[in-house]
């Protein structure tokens, strides 16, 4: 389809020129994504991999493809012999997870806990078993020979442990070493993807408020990208609507000379719209000018045009601070982009009988909710769900997004759940959440000050986040200096360090909480290099680089002649923890949960300190090229997590 620039100079009503464009709207077919054939058949198979706590259902495929994943591989087996096992039951899944030693006792890496689901649908069958433990036995007992199975037991009612093979988990790392750890990002059934994210308002500054959306966004964002999903960045920015008027009039009247106005003349933008908004409710005959150039502005005058475009313009300046130092990148499509598209898409959903009139509004009903979802107001213009709406058509049919991520705050569960629910009735969405082309809201908490209340300044003022983040780098600079270690470094190491960290920093004490979850700002926790933090797992990083450093050796000569011999127990349960890294992966992009990969990377920082380091020599032991090996895939690893949480690695401390 054209864009709708093409049409229509200036966003506005769109006329019926356009209206032909919208023959496909609510044609989204629910055919999986192209794909690898096996992919095909199996996108949209409920495998219960569990491996959160809640116990989230994964609804991600399982390939042949998708070596990466260990508890994916094991699937796949235990597949073939449940199949083996109860072939009168075509539709049993396997149910795989991890083990867990927290109880104090361990019987295995991995787990399948099908017998006792399996026992309830088959108990009074003749099938010759005499309860779960026969069963996990005889799923034990058909599982096909595979070079990564040690050994394998049953406990309980039924649970099949697996010991994986020490030897297996050696030559899987190898291999990452040698191919790269991009060969372990996980198989999606995915496409592509739109992650709608940070979205602040033209002519207000980005506050603290901002930051959780940006800082998950882009988390979301390169996570699905590292899984091979092309994604749409979207900053679905708010430079559309009626305050524009007042901004614009109240522009004419400190610049009669539009041209001539640029961010130095302006200065404050936030206290350039706190005025603005002072007049407008202060002066009637200002207000009454305002909203005369709120149509001067949709009618496409072109003084008015640019006035807007202007004031875009500088808000974008400032935007811009913020997302360079946050190492953040968003394609923008605002409010206006999709504004002439939403008299077609409303007319498509009026046809199909969803849209009603209520109260001199027009609303859509959907079930659960005793309001309805308002698309036209009584004043005849449009809102957020009528924006909402145009944008889902557009992303559905024009960008051909397969999930359309939306990142916001908890407070607007109840819009995105109407939203959706009448996207469902349109039929632009399945009703079956588990199936694509699927829109999800991604939710989080607020931001809290020390006090327990909403983050704000001692004036009551919303936190600036540019000024949020400088503060951050200029306490971790003062850190950094402090160390001996430091004091020869040029300026410009000490700067990059400090940004690494400080912005580092504030981006995994964020992360690292479940994001429905509020947390509470504080820059003492979150430079505190012990527990943790990002300081810790940066100077963590840093340590590892020095190990390998100084051995002298040529770490790249040893991934080609080198052998990983994983004889220690520490030296197992770090080569364990290291292979696991990609199922994690596809846990966090499946379950939207970046808290996920901040435990795993803290746990690798962990078990390589305490249970590795602490307990293996590396340099002048026998084991030296072997442990290097494992030094450099932690190091991996680690960069990786960091990359995909947006932080910049350390490499000295």
């Amino acid at each position: 389809m054209a864009a709708a620039s093409q049409f229509f100079p200036f966003p506005g009503r769109a006329t019926p020129l356009l209206l032909q464009h919208f023959t496909n709207v609510g044609r989204v077919p629910y055919a999986p994504p192209q794909g690898q054939d096996l992919l095909k058949k199996l996108a949209f198979r409920r495998f219960a991999l569990t491996a959160t706590k809640a116990q989230f259902i994964s609804t991600m495929s399982v390939g042949e493809d998708n070596v990466s994943s260990v508890k994916r591989r094991l699937a796949q087996l235990f597949e073939t012999s449940l199949r083996e096992t109860v072939p009168g039951e075509p539709d049993v899944v396997p149910i795989v997870d991890s083990c867990s030693d927290k109880s104090g006792g361990k019987f295995g890496d991995y787990q399948c806990n099908n017998a006792m689901t399996l026992w309830s649908k088959i108990k009074g069958k003749q099938t010759g078993y005499k309860g779960p433990p026969a069963v996990g036995k005889a799923i034990m007992t058909n599982l096909p020979p595979s070079e990564m199975i040690e050994s394998c037991s049953v406990a309980g009612p039924g649970f099949v442990n697996v010991v994986l093979s020490k030897n297996w988990i050696a030559q899987i790392l190898l291999r990452m070493l040698i191919d790269g750890i991009d060969t372990w990002a996980p198989l999606l059934p995915v496409k592509t993807a739109v992650v709608d994210f940070s979205s602040p308002n033209i002519a207000k500054e980005m506050h603290v408020g901002h930051l959780r959306s940006t800082i998950i966004g882009d988390t979301l964002a390169r996570m699905l990208e590292f899984s091979h999903v092309k994604v749409l960045r979207r900053n679905h920015v708010g430079d559309w609507g009626t305050q524009f008027g007042m901004l614009i009039e109240f522009l004419f009247e400190k610049f009669p000379n539009p041209e001539e106005v640029n961010e130095a003349a302006i200065g404050d933008l936030q206290a350039f719209y706190k005025a603005s908004k002072l007049r407008f409710d202060s002066d009637p005959e200002f207000k009454q000018r305002a909203q005369q150039a709120v149509v001067r502005l949709q009618g496409g005058e072109e003084r008015y045009r640019k006035a807007w475009k202007k004031i875009c313009e500088i808000s974008r300046t400032e935007f811009h601070r913020v997302y360079e130092r946050l190492g953040v990148t968003l394609e923008e499509k605002g409010e206006s982009f999709y504004n002439p598209y939403i008299p077609g898409v409303l007319d498509e959903l009026d046809n199909k009988g969803l849209i009603k009139d209520s109260e001199g509004a027009r609303v859509i009903f959907v079930d659960g909710v005793n309001i309805p979802l308002i698309v036209v107001k009584s004043d005849g213009g449009y809102n957020y769900a009528s924006t909402d709406l145009a944008a889902l058509w557009y992303r559905l049919n024009e960008e051909k997004a397969e999930w359309i991520i939306y990142v916001t705050d908890v407070g607007q569960q109840q819009h995105f759940d109407m939203f959706f629910k009448a996207a469902k009735r349109a039929g632009w969405l399945p009703a079956d959440d588990s199936l694509y082309p699927k829109a999800t809201h991604v939710g989080f908490g607020l931001v809290l000050g020390e006090d327990g209340k909403r983050f704000r300044t001692r004036n009551t003022e919303v936190v600036r986040l540019v000024d949020l983040l400088d503060e951050a780098k200029t306490r971790s600079k003062t850190a950094v200096l402090e160390r001996d270690a430091a004091k020869d470094w040029p300026e410009e190491e000490v700067e990059k360090t400090a940004e690494a960290v400080g912005y580092g920093a504030v981006k995994y004490a964020d992360l690292k909480n479940n994001r429905l979850s509020n947390y509470t700002f504080n820059f003492d926790q979150m430079l505190n290099d012990k527990g943790n933090t990002a300081v810790y797992l940066l100077y963590a990083h840093a340590r590892i680089c020095s190990i390998i450093r100084k051995s002298g050796k040529d770490i790249e000569e040893l991934k080609k002649n080198g052998k990983i011999v994983l004889d220690h127990e520490g030296e197992r349960a770090l080569g364990l923890h290291l292979v696991q890294f990609s199922e994690v992966v596809e846990e966090a992009c499946t379950n939207l949960l970046p808290s996920t990969l901040c435990d795993y990377l803290y746990n690798l920082s962990d078990i390589f300190t305490k249970k590795f380091y602490s307990n293996c020599q590396v340099i002048g032991s026998p084991e030296e090229t072997s442990r290097l090996l494992l030094c450099e895939a932690t190091a991996i690893v680690m960069r990786k997590c960091f990359y995909l949480l947006g932080i910049e690695p350390v490499y000295k401390i």
